[in-house]
């Protein structure tokens, strides 16, 4: 009998695919997914069949999304916030499927959909979760405010006088909102901290619905953050703490070397250099054109490799969108500016660096933020044996969960009184 290993050998041969589906098998832990409904949805689908990847997951959400609307009545509100979860983060799947299309057509309305999903959680969950809007220049930056369990309207707990610990949330270049739900503010409020989420620059409704890019020098977004959620009542001002997932992990580390308020901050990976994960590999001639400053010859070949690659064309173009560029030499040099090597020194926070094996993005880099930062970091190793490995750790986060709150209990100050009357959300104890 031949031997099966479903963990080593993947749940699809498309890298991206399974690395999409290991990510969401992941967010049961949180309530998110279920495992059967998800890979029932992806069974039998051809790697390079991209419209039935997209179908499988808008359907996915569709399917489950009513059966939250059929879970009505008095004693359902459980299964329809289960139901909805779950759905906006299948929907949250299939707006980055869309990166696989032909065309974005169908990018905003799906989007809306997910977010809508994730808007009827919010109302229906047994979660204290408010909705805000956090001033930034000239639009506000949409965020959700998560109370800890047993808090009251002062976001105090029951029983404790004191004010609570935040844990603010950033995500990655495309990651919704339900996967910071996944990521990190399940387990916040399992341990009594408050937690914040929002759409930065560039991210989700920031960049479909208002047009705003990336921005590299992160500290811009990340002080009137600051500002605003240190000003909610029943937050501890000095004890905020930051995480990053993705390519949040370049977000928070070049924030923190301008913004020192937080009392300690994760980075799920850490990374230096979001360029890399572009560049690395490009032909070496085709960028010594790009340093050379021929940015014709260099847009010219990159044009010839796209017609041959239709694939890699719409992944471009999906990509590079959030960075508000126009042609790929401009689109290069502006991802390159998301560099922290220069500044990384200057960071005083207490630093957790997550370092997963596999890590197929930006590999080495979580070290090098480590080297960067003597001190005050910490870097921790994921791996394969204990089915952590691959980028932001997809199938462990339980175990990334337990490393990071961990850790975080024994910051000065953190440890205490932050799992004070604490206990897990509702909605994960349902799921």
């Amino acid at each position: 009998m031949s031997h099966h290993d479903p963990f080593t050998a993947g749940f699809a041969g498309d890298p991206d695919h399974d690395f999409e589906i290991r990510t969401v098998l992941g967010h049961a832990y949180s309530g998110a997914a279920d495992v059967g409904e998800v890979l029932a949805a992806v069974s039998g689908l051809r790697d390079d069949d991209h419209e039935a990847w997209f179908a499988a997951w808008d359907g996915l959400g569709d399917r489950v999304a009513a059966l939250a609307e059929a879970a009505t009545g008095p004693g359902r509100e459980a299964s329809a916030a289960s139901a909805w979860l779950r759905a906006s983060g299948y929907y949250g799947v299939a707006v980055d499927a869309v990166a696989a299309l032909d065309d974005d057509d169908r990018l905003l309305a799906t989007f809306r959909k997910h977010r809508a999903a994730w808007d009827r959680w919010v109302d229906t969950a047994a979660v204290d979760v408010e909705r805000v809007e956090i001033p930034y220049e000239s639009t506000p930056l949409p965020g959700y405010l998560f109370r800890a369990p047993g808090s009251g309207a002062d976001g105090r707990t029951d029983g404790d006088a004191g004010a609570r610990p935040l844990l603010v949330a950033v995500n990655g270049s495309d990651g919704s909102l339900t996967s910071l739900w996944a990521a990190a503010v399940h387990g916040a409020l399992a341990r009594g901290y408050h937690a914040l989420v929002f759409d930065g620059p560039g991210q989700q409704s920031m960049l479909f619905e208002r047009g705003v890019p990336f921005r590299p020098d992160f500290e811009a977004v990340l002080t009137p953050v600051l500002d605003a959620a240190t000003a909610y009542p029943g937050v501890d001002a000095d004890r905020v703490v930051v995480y990053g997932i993705s390519q949040g992990g370049y977000w928070v580390t070049r924030a923190l070397a301008f913004e020192h308020r937080p009392a300690a901050a994760v980075v799920d990976p850490g990374v230096v250099d979001v360029a890399a994960s572009w560049t690395g590999r490009m032909p070496h001639s085709l960028l010594k054109h790009l340093d050379a400053g021929d940015d014709r010859r260099f847009d010219k070949e990159m044009a010839l490799g796209m017609r041959l690659s239709p694939g890699t064309a719409r992944t471009w173009r999906f990509r590079a969108r959030p960075y508000g560029t126009d042609g790929y030499a401009a689109t290069v040099r502006a991802v390159r500016q998301y560099d922290a090597r220069g500044v990384a020194g200057r960071i005083t926070t207490p630093l957790l660096i997550a370092d997963p094996e596999d890590e197929q993005f930006w590999p080495g880099q979580p070290a090098e933020l480590a080297r960067l930062t003597p001190g005050v970091s910490t870097l921790v190793r994921f791996t394969a044996a204990e089915g952590a490995n691959h980028h932001c750790q997809p199938l462990a986060r339980a175990l990334t969960e337990q490393r990071m709150f961990d850790w975080l209990a024994g910051i000065d100050g953190l440890g205490q009184g932050a799992a004070t009357g604490a206990q897990a959300p509702a909605a994960s104890r349902t799921a």
